[in-house]
């Protein structure tokens, strides 16, 4: 699946897109002004228990807040 299909399942499912998550992030202070303050861990177990989200789903979301770019990602 690619980075683009993970992020339209998620949207799917939960009704969050990529600045959603971004928002939540830093709201729960895992991120602040963008920059990750967490480790991976924290953030997978936060998507699996908060939203029901696999570890390969959670993986992209993590990979969203640790900045990866995709045109079709806001």
């Amino acid at each position: 699946m690619s980075f683009q299909g993970y992020l339209n399942t998620i949207k799917a499912k939960t009704g969050k897109g990529p600045a959603d998550f971004r928002q939540l992030a830093e709201q729960k202070g895992f991120t602040k002004n963008g920059e990750l303050t967490v480790k991976a861990g924290e953030i997978i177990k936060w998507l699996k228990e908060d939203f029901e989200l696999g570890h390969g789903h959670a993986m992209a979301i993590f990979a969203l807040l640790k900045g990866v770019k995709n045109e079709d990602s806001e």
